[in-house]
């Protein structure tokens, strides 16, 4: 007789995710009440347990279902609501509809960009991003926030840009523009002595403006993808920008089904002429008897 597995969750890689979700949670907060560096910083944090808990997970070989599923909630809230929220707060309010159609493209390009992810899982080439990941759009919308809470900027006064970063990042998440995932990295192996050096240099360099370093950094990043992909293909289309590719987990289905519906046509076909053929052969050889 089998023992009954025992039923439950894993504690360990969860346990950073919901850490994740207080830090979203915490940000939408703290932009209601004007803290709105301390909101930036809580995104930031957020990635920082998003990109914890699946190295935990896969490290202490406790991945599943129910996780996979609750990162993608927590990331909703963390990467989806809680800066187009924190953007809102900053410097949309006053613009009227422009302000909140601003965030909510945001918010719905978050929520397309992360049901398209889950629909690649184990089909989609792991050195690249099809779009701009949430938590680097957060981040860059995160970063605005916090780099004009430093420099004592006004939001209200420049809205309309606030609301061009916010919009431009959730379009950059549907988008087909491929972004490196640095998920190839070996973290395992060994490293030159100089390595630790830039390490250090970077967190040098961090620490000193940190908001402007970060935001920076991931502006950058977010330029990289139209730029690698307008620089990899030779005539730009409009499937290399957005709308359905052959990567996308639907179209790849629907090809493999028409395939199959094809091949089976084609058998059908086959087998109908070689019955014709043998009928025939059948009937030449009464008539010669």
């Amino acid at each position: 007789m089998q023992a009954n597995k025992r039923k439950g969750i894993y504690l360990l890689p969860n346990l950073l995710t919901t850490a994740g979700l207080f830090s979203g949670f915490y940000a939408v907060v703290m932009s209601m009440n004007n803290h709105f560096e301390s909101a930036a910083i809580a995104i930031f944090v957020a990635m920082i347990f998003d990109g914890l808990d699946g190295r935990v997970a896969r490290m202490t070989n406790t991945q599943s279902d129910f996780g996979a599923e609750y990162d993608s909630m927590a990331d909703m809230v963390s990467f989806g609501m809680a800066p187009a929220l924190v953007a809102y707060n900053f410097g949309l309010a006053e613009l009227g509809k422009i302000g909140w159609l601003a965030a909510f493209v945001y918010v719905a390009c978050a929520a397309l960009r992360l049901a398209r992810f889950n629909t690649q899982v184990g089909i989609a080439d792991n050195r690249f991003f099809q779009g701009l990941a949430s938590p680097a759009a957060a981040a860059l919308v995160a970063g605005m926030v916090w780099v004009g809470i430093d420099y004592d900027i006004d939001g209200n006064e420049y809205g309309i840009i606030v609301a061009i970063v916010t919009g431009i990042s959730g379009l950059l998440m549907v988008s087909n523009f491929k972004y490196n995932s640095f998920k190839t990295i070996d973290l395992h192996g060994k490293v030159p002595f100089v390595a630790i050096l830039v390490v250090m240099l970077v967190f040098i360099v961090v620490a000193t403006a940190p908001s402007l370093v970060l935001f920076i950094v991931f502006l950058l990043y977010a330029v990289a993808g139209p730029v690698n992909t307008f620089r990899s293909v030779e005539k730009v289309t409009l499937e290399d920008v957005i709308g359905e590719t052959a990567e996308d987990a639907d179209f790849e289905g629907a090809s493999e089904d028409n395939v199959e519906a094809a091949d089976k046509n084609a058998t059908s076909s086959n087998n109908t002429v070689d019955k014709d053929t043998a009928d025939n052969k059948d009937k030449d050889s009464k008539k010669e008897k």
